[in-house]
């Protein structure tokens, strides 16, 4: 039986989603509890790898068992052996062809990020901070010439494991409230780190340094070298992944859920 869950968690105490030798991932945190119900061991398959410090409204994940147990134990009994920081919201049986990385045609990131002079600390870790205002049209107006099926080198990781840096990026979004600015972006699928250096060239724009037409530029040059440093990890969340309809999994997450913005 394959059956998928969707997760949510809190990015900060732990190095990332993907397993490692020392353990403190989300992924080997969510395995262990999954063992537990299952009472074997349980591998699991992501739609998406997420770095330390980032967060998850809905990551997708499959495992695949054997033993027969009720839906409710996949959630509420797993929860009850998960850290408050991970949660698992949803879960339902699907088809032996559905994969929650290759199944996905579309993964949707948002970014929080605080401008303000103080940082923040009840929000610390869970929105990123500059600490100057930044001019949100500048931002707009520079994000408008990323829209579309572009060769993102410009805003990729040197150790990106993707076949190729070409992506059709549907959305980029960006608002403000009360100093709290919000990145929406939509992909069929994002490069290592792509959201964050994107993130970080418009807070390069907010500030003056680099102007609407540098960053078509930027684009342009399919060069990393060229861009500015990627920026910090703590506002971004992984809100939704979308599936083909036949598999009946919810396509975006509840953000009513997460009120940081309000």
């Amino acid at each position: 039986m394959r059956i998928a869950l969707g997760i949510e968690y809190d990015g900060r105490a732990f190095a990332g989603w993907q397993t490692q030798l020392h353990g403190n991932t989300v992924q080997d945190t969510l395995e262990r509890a999954l063992g537990v119900i299952a009472g074997v061991e349980i591998a699991t398959i992501a739609a998406g790898r997420t770095d330390a410090g980032v967060h998850a409204l809905q990551q997708v994940v499959h495992f695949d068992c054997e033993l027969k147990r009720p839906l409710s134990a996949w959630v509420r009994g797993v929860n009850s052996h998960l850290p408050s920081s991970i949660c698992v919201l949803w879960a339902q049986v699907v088809e032996p062809e559905f994969h929650a990385r290759f199944s996905a045609f579309s993964r949707s990131y948002s970014y929080f990020l605080l401008a303000h002079a103080v940082r923040p600390a009840l929000a610390a870790g869970r929105v990123g901070w500059y600490h100057r205002p930044l001019d949100v049209n500048a931002m707009r107006q520079a994000a408008s010439c990323l829209i579309g099926q572009h060769d993102f080198s410009s805003f990729r990781a040197a150790e990106c494991q993707a076949r190729t840096p070409v992506k059709q990026l549907d959305r980029l979004d960006v608002s403000e409230h009360q100093g709290l600015i919000r990145f929406d972006l939509g992909a069929n699928a994002f490069l290592h780190h792509m959201v964050r250096n994107i993130v970080g060239a418009l807070v390069y724009v907010g500030k003056g340094s680099l102007s609407s037409e540098g960053m078509a530029i930027l684009l342009a040059a399919r060069d990393r070298r060229a861009a500015p440093p990627t920026f910090m990890p703590d506002g971004l969340y992984l809100t939704g992944v979308g599936y083909p309809p036949q598999f009946g999994l919810p396509q975006s997450a509840e953000t009513s859920r997460l009120t940081l913005w309000r």
